[in-house]
């Protein structure tokens, strides 16, 4: 196995490589180049890509972290979220955490994670175990907004050997087997219609639940637990009337209804979790664990972790996320008129570089494209059309403040920089109110 970190770009070298895995130039020298994309928002991304000269390997990883296969069955690639050096590790998990209390953020799940069942699982340690943890973590924030609004009850059919009474249908050969044959005479199997809450629906979320706890509790991964743990304590009774007996095969045919938004996505979460555990309950005690290929984006969880912050500060009227004009969809748009007043586009680069380095033209263009757009100007009551819009572009970098306040975004009366906010916010060289603000995350220490 190749182990790196995101945003890696260099030569391959022998301490990249565990797992005994003393072929790997034979391996890799099999073709010239590799590379790995997948689909966000219409358009492909790379996860990593590889450069092959005699016996040089030149690897780019991108902002996704996870594990899938280089070369299938023969040499995998892990990616773990550090960032700039190999002594810095992202808490991924806290970011995660942190971003999925604000609860508009469960609204925008997709292209967060990307799972590939079809494809030859790969051997990895708990340690290296970043897909159970995320998809678990999801799981029990959609149970619990369930848990809070109340379960759903609808009519699910339920068998019954009565005694000396008959309700719905007789199962006729059941009873002959198991009541007549035995000399029961007086008692019925009956199967019949009941309401409650007892439904294939909560068999199935009980069933991971009971599988997300038995993993929370042993694993061991260098991340807080406790709002996971405190969570499983806040969905214990609710479901405590529910069975988790349910029928395998029930299960892998389940369609969940898209009109119960929650319930849907927290049966799509727990029909992940039992797949990965391949239904067995057992599995999740193993220390050697076979993961399906996967890949988290972390900058589309950097965006989420963003919008948290942002909301930490601001309502959801001064902040909007994923605001859509124009056959697009910007990051958020910011306009706030209370202590000050300011209006921004803002756009998220999960790139630590733009600390130190001019952002690049495309990133340039992109949120100077969605400042121009008329619906926008529109929504930031900006009346005059000949007037530039202010654009932001929010980066990582770890020398930054952890959390926004008011301050990082006031500009003076001739938009300029305060002196008191310039080691905040900065003003992008050669552009007109274009602007770069950095924010910290969270370590693993």
């Amino acid at each position: 196995m190749i182990e790196l970190f995101e945003q890696y770009d260099g030569l391959l070298k022998q301490d990249h490589c565990i797992n005994a895995c003393d072929n790997y130039i034979a391996i890799l020298k099999e073709k010239d180049s590799y590379e790995y994309q997948v689909l966000r928002k219409g358009e492909k991304q790379s996860c990593y890509s590889i450069n092959c000269e005699k016996e040089l390997f030149y690897f780019k990883t991108s902002y996704f972290v996870g594990i899938n296969w280089i070369v299938e069955n023969k040499l995998p690639i892990y990616i773990q979220p550090k960032l700039n050096n190999e002594s810095t590790q992202i808490d991924y998990m806290r970011m995660l955490l942190d971003a999925i209390e604000e609860p508009e953020n469960l609204k925008h799940l997709d292209d967060l994670l990307y799972i590939y069942f079809d494809k030859p699982h790969i051997p990895i340690t708990q340690k290296q175990d970043l897909l159970s943890p995320f998809l678990i973590a999801l799981f029990l924030k959609v149970m619990k907004q369930i848990v809070k609004k109340g379960l759903k009850k609808s009519y699910y059919s339920k068998i019954e050997n009565l005694n000396a009474r008959v309700k719905g249908k007789i199962l006729v050969s059941r009873n002959i087997k198991q009541n007549l044959v035995s000399g029961k005479k007086i008692n019925t199997i009956c199967q019949y219609q009941e309401f409650g809450v007892n439904c294939d629906e909560n068999k199935i979320l009980k069933k991971a639940y009971r599988f997300s706890q038995r993993v929370i509790q042993k694993f061991e991964n260098g991340f807080d637990k406790t709002p996971l743990l405190q969570w499983i304590n806040y969905i214990h009774p609710a479901f405590e009337q529910v069975s988790d007996d349910i029928d395998i095969t029930k299960i892998k045919t389940f369609r969940s209804n898209p009109l119960y938004k929650e319930y849907d996505q927290a049966i799509k979460l727990a029909l992940l979790i039992l797949k990965r555990y391949a239904y067995n309950i057992s599995n999740t005690e193993q220390q050697r664990i076979m993961t399906p290929p996967f890949w988290i984006d972390m900058s589309k969880l950097f965006e989420l972790y963003v919008y948290k912050k942002l909301r930490n500060i601001f309502t959801s009227k001064e902040v909007k996320y994923h605001y859509k004009a124009k056959y697009q969809e910007l990051d958020f748009i910011l306009k706030f008129t209370n202590q000050a007043d300011f209006k921004f586009v803002i756009d998220t680069k999960y790139k630590p570089k733009y600390h130190n380095q001019s952002v690049i033209i495309d990133d340039i263009r992109q949120i100077s494209g969605y400042a121009r757009i008329e619906k926008v100007y529109k929504e930031l009551k900006v009346t005059d059309y000949r007037q530039n819009i202010d654009c932001l572009i929010i980066y990582s970098h770890q020398k930054s403040d952890e959390d926004f306040t008011i301050n990082h975004f006031i500009l003076d009366d001739q938009n300029e920089i305060p002196k008191s906010n310039i080691q905040k916010l900065k003003k992008e060289s050669g552009y007109v109110n274009i602007y770069k603000l950095g924010i910290k995350l969270p370590e693993i220490l």
